[in-house]
């Protein structure tokens, strides 16, 4: 692969902001989120580790520090990456058990277990992050061993359960699509990360490569049929052939777009920036953009998929916002005055003209604005 000669889009310039705007951006926004005393998300532990809190729970979350590594593998910020490593290798990793080789999916912020079950999109960023973290850094020892460590994630994902080794995968082998927790009978559209899986396909052990060339084709045509046709909105959760999971679970009803499915459109961006390739899925998050129109005060509530509003006000309205934004990276640029790209740049400046949320809630939210700011600078790239 020759990725790293690609020419990654700067959303940002093409609306008119320059380098130096975009650059100061970027710098202020990371300082807050990293560093700022009354508003960071992520602290260090002792001499040597570090970890991102989900501010609204008090928990760290893998979710959480996969995503503050995929960050810091972006920003070339390794100290800080090898920090939130060892903190979730030292505290998240399981070493036996049913869940044996995946990261407990929520810690106290002093390390100690919530639970003992993993959340699948955790594993994935950490693979893809330890992955660029290698080829940008280079191996270490140990567990800064970046490449074979990720090499483990992703067997186990694929793995567990065989030859007498317990536990369930994070993956359906027979349709290739990624669980929402092990074992289960459904997905989360917002968890199918096809860029992703073509470089696993490259990178993981070579008997998985196959696997995760034919996940990556299996998950764009899946984010086509999970992406309504008029909206463009997919539920949280949902069923393999892509329809909204139709069944309250204990913790609610999660058949609806609502926080989890925020992420399903920046995916899609992101995947239209890396690789381009499309298979119906593409044209959702401008979809999206043309059913919220030009009034912010429509993403405020919960919709079902066709777009019928619900009585639920939204949690993470900066996340949302973000997310939809990003999602022009699957709209091509063009400079006339009635494109598609200017419906995506409308969105654009929305998002560049809000800030990072501050208060209790601000972990999602902020998580998903650093990625989009990554994503539309063009520094969200392969390494």
């Amino acid at each position: 692969m020759d990725q790293l000669k690609k020419q990654y889009r700067n959303v940002f310039l093409e609306i008119g902001k320059s380098k130096e705007q975009i650059d100061a951006k970027i710098k202020e926004c990371v300082n807050t989120f990293f560093y700022d005393e009354n508003e960071r998300i992520y602290s260090e532990a002792g001499t040597d580790m570090g970890y991102l809190t989900d501010t609204g729970n008090n928990d760290a979350r893998t979710e959480g520090m996969s995503y503050g590594m995929m960050m810091c593998v972006q920003l070339d910020m390794k100290n800080e990456f090898d920090r939130i490593w060892k903190w979730a290798k030292t505290y998240m990793y399981m070493d036996e058990g049913e869940n044996e080789g995946y990261f407990a999916w929520s810690c106290r912020t002093n390390g100690e277990k919530n639970a003992y079950g993993p959340a699948p999109d955790g594993e994935e960023f950490f693979a893809m992050s330890l992955f660029f973290a290698s080829h940008r850094w280079g191996d270490g020892d140990g567990i800064f061993n970046y490449s074979h460590e990720a090499k483990e994630i992703l067997k186990a994902c694929l793995h567990k359960g065989e030859n007498g080794r317990p536990g369930y995968p994070m993956w359906n082998r027979e349709n290739g699509q990624i669980l929402f927790v092990p074992g289960s009978p459904y997905t989360d559209p917002s968890y199918h990360l096809p860029h992703f899986y073509e470089l696993f396909g490259e990178w993981a052990y070579e008997e998985d490569r196959e696997f995760w060339k034919r996940a990556a084709e299996v998950s764009r045509k899946y984010l086509a049929s999970a992406c309504h046709e008029r909206t463009g909105l997919s539920s949280e959760y949902a069923n393999f052939d892509g329809s909204p999971m139709d069944k309250d679970l204990p913790w609610g009803n999660f058949g609806t777009f609502f926080s989890d499915a925020y992420r399903t459109a920046a995916n899609i961006g992101l995947d239209a920036e890396w690789f381009g390739k499309d298979e119906g899925q593409l044209s959702a998050p401008l979809k999206m953009m043309k059913f919220f129109g030009t009034d912010l005060e429509a993403c405020r509530c919960s919709f079902k998929i066709d777009g019928t509003p619900l009585e639920r006000p939204v949690l993470h309205p900066v996340g949302l916002l973000a997310t939809i934004a990003q999602g022009a990276l699957s709209v091509p640029f063009d400079e006339s005055p009635d494109s598609d790209f200017q419906t995506a740049a409308k969105w654009v400046r929305w998002f560049w003209d809000h800030p990072l949320r501050k208060g209790v809630r601000r972990y999602y939210d902020n998580c998903l604005y650093i990625f989009a700011l990554l994503a539309l600078s063009g520094n969200y790239r392969i390494y």
